[in-house]
């Protein structure tokens, strides 16, 4: 018999994922935070970028863009790390004595 479980993708015994779990999962509210403020600086960066002024203050680039760009880049590879790692929860200790393996 096979060492992995077919059902949660892990080894054999360690239980499924849940929903409230991956969803409390701190990297998915850090890829939320990312993907929020990455959209607000690539609209700014849209519809304020080509002011002149902007761009003599960074040297002639559009940071609000490129930061955005970016910071829109690390919320997906932080989603694609929830979704290709889900977290597995513990496995409650048995409270019968005799169901208890010796150690």
């Amino acid at each position: 018999m096979s060492d992995i479980d077919d059902t949660t993708g892990g080894p054999a015994g360690a239980p499924a994922s849940t929903t409230a779990s991956n969803l409390f999962d701190l990297r998915s509210v850090i890829a939320l935070l990312f993907g929020v403020y990455g959209i607000v600086l690539l609209i700014m960066g849209l519809v304020s970028g080509n002011d002149p002024a902007n761009l003599a203050k960074t040297g002639g680039t559009n940071l609000n863009l490129d930061t955005g760009i970016g910071m829109l880049v690390v919320g997906v590879l932080f989603v694609v790390w929830v979704w290709l790692r889900p977290l597995k929860l513990a496995a409650p200790e048995p409270s019968d004595p005799d169901e208890r393996e010796d150690r």
